[in-house]
């Protein structure tokens, strides 16, 4: 074995039990065969579990989905502003719907 092929460890996607429900139309599952760096297998062997997967590969499926429909990334300024309103509630210095439409002059 080479020294490029030790630094290697092949994993499987398991087909045979899953709690996906869009796993393809008709619910079958492919099986594939992924090799990854042993120390990415030592920090997936590490986290799956902690995180409340049923197994490792329910963990791989949703890194593999996350790849393919990535979760929408807020900006920086976004994100800014939300942890503004956050504080702006924690203050009491926020306003309900009907006491904007009040201040505002504003009739259904």
């Amino acid at each position: 074995m080479s020294e490029t092929e030790a630094s290697f460890c092949d994993t499987s996607v398991s087909q045979h039990i899953s709690t996906d429900t869009d796993s393809g139309t008709d619910g079958e599952m492919e099986k594939i065969n992924v090799r990854v760096p042993q120390a990415l297998l030592v920090q997936i062997d590490e986290v799956w579990e902690e995180r409340g997967y049923a197994n490792k590969s329910e963990f791989i499926r949703d890194a593999l989905r996350d790849a393919v429909n990535p979760p929408t990334q807020l900006s920086e300024e976004a994100l800014q502003h939300l942890a503004e309103s956050r504080e702006q509630r924690e203050r009491d210095e926020t306003l309900s719907h009907d006491e904007m439409k009040d201040r505002l002059g504003i009739d259904d």
